[in-house]
């Protein structure tokens, strides 16, 4: 690549999400003790479907890669649907499911876990998320 060629590529950086909570304004209270664990998941929901009622042990967040999922809180029945090109704070310890409409959706979510530790812990009665 010649020296005109590099000054016109840039990179470029956009912070998508940078927060202290979830969504629906749970505060993080500490990671989980132990070895840290990263874990990245690539999740796609088809249309009219709805992910079991859910809760997670870890702080975590996802990228909606394309479609729309709405997020609903067990507890108060509060609900937000995130787009494509949106990040989603998740909720610790708090039972929620995700569910699509008409449109699919495909998701990169991030979890910041310990070794030997769930991603995601099904409510009593409930089949595990994935």
């Amino acid at each position: 690549m010649t020296k005109e060629k590099q000054d016109e590529a840039k990179i470029a950086s956009e912070l998508l999400l940078e927060c202290n909570c979830a969504w629906n304004g749970q505060l993080y209270g500490a990671y989980p003790q132990g070895t840290p664990q990263l874990s990245l998941m690539r999740l796609s929901i088809p249309p009219h479907t709805s992910l079991p009622w859910h809760t997670h042990p870890m702080p975590n967040v996802a990228y909606l890669l394309s479609g729309e999922l709405t997020v609903e809180d067990k507890e108060s029945g509060e609900t937000h649907t995130f787009r494509a090109g949106q990040a989603i704070n998740e909720s610790v310890n708090s039972a929620h499911r995700g569910y699509t409409t008409g449109v699919a959706a495909e998701l990169l979510i991030a979890y910041a876990g310990v070794e030997g530790q769930a991603l995601s812990e099904p409510l009593p009665g409930e089949p595990a998320e994935f």
